[in-house]
């Protein structure tokens, strides 16, 4: 096999990752959420938010790396084609919500689940903070998938 097929392989495997984490993360958090429960709610936060720094940064930086290291050279680099243009920046918008909004909701939320989970009620403040996650969350994860698009078909 030859490196640009190994890169491409490896590529597609952190897109799966990537991607099926994302959405299996968003569906396991919204039925957990749906229970009310604060034991299921505080376990699922704890494994949504694990779950997102191993395989969703994991997934992002194979997709990333293996993207921009080693193949959009061979189609110009990222510049060089509208696709790679397009498909670079909506991977870069989906990661500055994952950073800039995401990651910092579910941080907190994870801390308020150890102080709910043995108990009767979960806060208001955690409710507040579900629907900015499923909100920017949905946008969050569309993005990639316009992306998985634009590499796919490869539109002129």
């Amino acid at each position: 096999m030859d490196n640009y097929l190994l890169a491409k392989t490896v590529h597609i495997v952190g897109a799966v990752i990537f991607l099926g984490n994302i959405v299996v993360t968003g569906v396991w958090k919204a039925v957990a959420d749906r229970t009310r429960n604060p034991a299921i709610v505080a376990y699922s936060q704890r494994l949504v938010t694990l779950t997102d720094f191993l395989f969703t940064a994991l997934g992002a930086a194979i997709v990333f790396i293996t993207g921009w290291f080693f193949l959009a050279d061979n189609h110009g680099g990222i510049a060089g084609s509208y696709w790679l243009s397009w498909g670079f920046w909506l991977f870069i918008a989906s990661g500055a919500l994952w950073v800039g909004i995401l990651i910092p909701v579910q941080c907190m939320q994870s801390k308020m689940a150890k102080d709910f989970e043995n108990k009767n009620e979960i806060p208001e403040q955690y409710w507040k903070l579900s629907k900015v996650w499923e909100v920017v969350g949905t946008i969050a994860v569309l993005l990639p998938f316009s992306v998985l698009y634009f590499m796919v078909f490869k539109p002129t």
